[in-house]
């Protein structure tokens, strides 16, 4: 008997990628900015189509750890340890104290124009006998140093803009990642609705390390594959952000070089696509910075602003052993708002930068203060 075998269809074909012309209906955007839109995002990389996913989100937030004091945090630092020897070593006035209070500053990475000011300012006073003793040197050394941060002291504001964005940058190694986790916390417990962007696609692991930031805050994550176009994922979180009515989308982007322009460039373009769905976007352009680095910080700076426009500064990593004093460096060569700094390994220690808590921190305990 013959048998009448039914032939098998033939296997369905790949999907297509996505082509130019096919763009605007996956990116849903006005038609004006459609097409200005496909021009940026195919320009280098073509997109993965069907890549962008969404981190699980967690229900509940971790409760915090007891909140620690700014002088516990601080007082390993190279600054407070050189202070503190100084004043239990050489309580006498003299020029040897005042020589050696210089190279405190300097080692500290204050930065010689600083140093200099600040010493020969209190050389003159204790020329007229303005101090009793080392202590009143000390507290005018506090006024001094308090009043060259409080210009620089001033908050990140993320209202008025719905979703307010909040754009990541800095060298590989300085925290970045692990301050966005750290902001979404605090957003988060202010109530706010928070979205992440894994703009980071370059770095090995970068998207799982932020979805696990995500999960462990209950903060959806916008992802594609690893090495997608960078402004391409940004763009479509932001896109997200809009339609669910998100208060912060806070976007990641490959650490990089400050030295590297092809990469820098990157930067511009990722502010450039942002601009066709907000054109003041992004609303902030934070920096992170290795407390660790010294005056290397004031390089980076200077490249990063002049690449993307920084608006506000992170100092990191300076708990432990970090010299502290490149705060100050910072804050006299470019005066850019200092957000926030991080003094520890939990969410909660990243802290808004507070002048006056920061100095009495790392200056001895013997001055008194609420640090």
């Amino acid at each position: 008997m013959l048998k009448f075998w039914k032939k098998k269809p033939a296997p369905e074909a790949p999907p297509a990628p996505i082509a130019a012309p096919e763009l605007a209906e996956a990116h849903p955007v006005e038609a004006p900015v459609a097409a200005e839109v496909i021009a940026e995002l195919t320009t280098d990389v073509a997109r993965e189509p069907d890549s962008v996913a969404e981190a699980p989100a967690e229900e509940e937030v971790a409760a915090p750890p007891a909140k620690r004091s700014w002088r516990e945090r601080l007082a390993g630092s190279g600054f407070a340890r050189g202070l503190s020897s100084l004043f239990t070593r050489h309580p006498a006035l003299d020029e040897a104290f005042l020589d050696e209070l210089e190279t405190c500053l300097l080692t500290a990475d204050v930065g010689v124009a600083t140093a200099t000011e600040l010493v020969e300012d209190l050389r003159r006073r204790v020329g007229k006998r303005e101090f009793a003793d080392a202590g009143a040197l000390l507290a005018a050394l506090r006024n001094e140093l308090i009043a060259r941060l409080k210009p620089v002291e001033r908050p990140l504001e993320v209202g008025g803009r719905k979703p307010f964005v909040l754009l990541m940058v800095g060298v590989n190694g300085v925290g970045k990642t692990t301050t966005i986790g750290k902001l979404a916390w605090r957003f988060r417990n202010e109530g706010r609705a928070v979205l992440l962007a894994a703009g980071d696609t370059f770095r090995a692991a970068a998207v799982e390390q932020l979805q696990t930031w995500g999960a462990r805050h209950g903060v959806p994550v916008i992802a594609q594959s690893s090495g997608a176009d960078s402004a391409s994922v940004i763009f479509d979180a932001l896109q997200t952000a809009r339609s669910r009515g998100s208060d912060v989308l806070i976007a990641d982007t490959a650490g990089r070089l400050h030295t590297q322009s092809g990469l820098m460039d990157e930067l511009a373009k990722i502010r450039r696509v942002l601009g066709k769905l907000d054109a003041d976007a992004p609303h902030e352009a934070l920096l992170v910075i290795d407390g660790t680095t010294g005056q290397n910080a004031i390089s980076q700076v200077r490249q990063f602003r002049d690449a993307i426009g920084v608006s506000g500064l992170v100092v990191t990593k300076l708990d432990g052993t970090a010299k502290g004093g490149v705060v100050f460096a910072l804050a006299r060569e470019f005066g850019l708002p200092i957000r926030y700094v991080g003094l520890g390994e939990s969410a909660e220690d990243l802290r808004v930068f507070d002048a006056a808590a920061f100095v009495d921190g790392l200056l001895p305990a013997t001055l008194g203060g609420n640090a």
